[in-house]
């Protein structure tokens, strides 16, 4: 399968340039801003495990979108005949796309996390992923802080009146189980996030770390010097637990990681 049939599968469009949400004059800069925004999306170590094998044949498509739009005379190519080399994709389609991410782009710090979370509250983006995971959920709040990035309880008051303003002003239905939400409901989420928030720090002390602003970061520097991939998938999804995802409990990592670990070197006997 080519390049933009795979493009059209996975993103509903032909378009590179749609693809990355970028106009067709974007500079270098801009392009590689877009994918590394879209490829964090999808990334194989950033999802739930029932949609890793859709996330990682995004993640290598959107890695040959951007080799295309990084490469000067591969774009200029693309941008006159509206097509791109299948025989080249062909050969470049078996990279190593974590390898190539990884080099890419610098390794993720606490203080990136806490800059990007500094952006995205308040944003646009925030309000469209609020409403999207809201109708997803049918208003369930324990669904909706579960899919937006960084929605703690100490922001659901912030994120509630925003919801009720759309519903206001009938942007999205007046589902009951958000606007009449049991008290219990809501303790419960709150006591959850509580323990969540405990087992973070139960992995740093058994790392080694403390709670300090460069304690990810030491975190990281370690596992640039493990060669182990089952290190490098708990590291990724411990800096996960911290800015962009929801941690599930001790137990839970160690056994999706070791499956990961598993399922990775299996596709390497092979």
């Amino acid at each position: 399968m080519s390049l933009l049939d795979l493009c059209k599968q996975y993103f509903n469009t032909t378009n590179l340039y749609e693809i990355l949400q970028i106009d067709e004059k974007a500079s270098e800069k801009e392009v590689k801003k877009a994918y590394h925004r879209l490829s964090l999306k999808v990334h194989p170590d950033r999802v739930k495990e029932d949609d890793k094998l859709e996330a990682t044949e995004k993640f290598k498509v959107l890695g040959g979108v951007h080799a295309i739009l990084s490469d000067k005379e591969k774009r200029e190519l693309y941008d006159t005949t509206k097509s791109v080399d299948d025989g080249e994709y062909n050969i470049i389609k078996d990279r190593d796309w974590t390898v190539y991410w990884r080099l890419l782009f610098k390794k993720i710090t606490e203080e990136d996390i806490k800059a990007y979370e500094k952006e995205y509250i308040g944003s646009e983006e925030e309000k469209k992923d609020l409403k999207n995971a809201y109708l997803a959920g049918k208003g369930d709040m324990d669904y909706i802080v579960d899919q937006v990035q960084f929605a703690r309880s100490e922001h659901e008051d912030r994120l509630k009146a925003i919801l009720t303003e759309m519903i206001d002003e009938g942007e999205i239905p007046a589902y009951k189980i958000f606007t009449h939400e049991p008290a219990k409901k809501r303790q419960r989420r709150h006591a959850k996030e509580n323990r969540e928030a405990k087992e973070a720090e139960e992995f740093k002390k058994e790392l080694g770390l403390g709670s300090g602003e460069n304690s990810l970061e030491l975190m990281i520097k370690q596992k640039q010097e493990s060669r182990a991939s089952q290190m490098n998938s708990f590291l990724d999804n411990l800096a996960t637990k911290y800015g962009e995802g929801k941690p599930k409990g001790r137990k839970r990592k160690a056994k999706e990681t070791k499956e990961t670990t598993t399922e990775t070197t299996t596709k390497k006997r092979k």
